[in-house]
């Protein structure tokens, strides 16, 4: 499944860590870095069409793909229309059984997981400059250590529970 969202800022390319409450509010992990490079001529065209080719050489996707938008349902808002889709790989060279994300689930930066992103010393937490985030008020260690206990219940309510 892909969703497309907003542009997102350049440094956020490298960016891994947590995110406050009011942009996101969550973990980020970097698992994959490369380039793509589009199969078609025009890519607004594409989009707009819903139908986009491209290749991916990144350190663990690879190969010629293809972005497909869904239709909408019926319940549906109108801010979510026209957003969602669908992320195919295509048979080629790099195509095969193997689930990448199970063989290579962790960070191609830091080399952990999300676990492991969460308990570093200091996290790097994003922050914007949207109203939101600078109205808060408070420290920026504030700020971390809210970020962190919100990742963190995410985390655990991801996770079975022993009874």
């Amino acid at each position: 499944m892909a969703m497309r969202t907003e542009d997102h800022p350049y440094d956020y390319g490298d960016f891994e860590g947590g995110i406050p409450e009011g942009y996101g509010a969550g973990i980020v992990m970097l698992w994959d870095h490369g380039t793509w490079t589009p199969e078609v001529e025009d890519v607004d065209a594409a989009l707009a069409k819903g139908d986009l080719k491209f290749s991916l050489d990144g350190y663990k996707l690879k190969g010629s793909w293809v972005l497909v938008r869904t239709r909408d349902r019926e319940t549906t808002s109108a801010k979510q229309r026209g957003r969602g889709g669908l992320l195919i790989k295509h048979r080629d060279f790099w195509a095969g059984p193997v689930d990448i994300t199970t063989l290579a689930p962790h960070s191609v930066k830091s080399e952990g997981d999300f676990d492991d992103i969460l308990a570093a010393d200091m996290p790097r937490v994003w922050v914007t400059g949207r109203p939101a985030a600078a109205t808060r008020g408070g420290s920026a260690q504030k700020l971390m250590q809210e970020t962190i206990e919100s990742a963190a219940r995410k985390i655990l309510a991801r996770q079975p529970h022993d009874r």
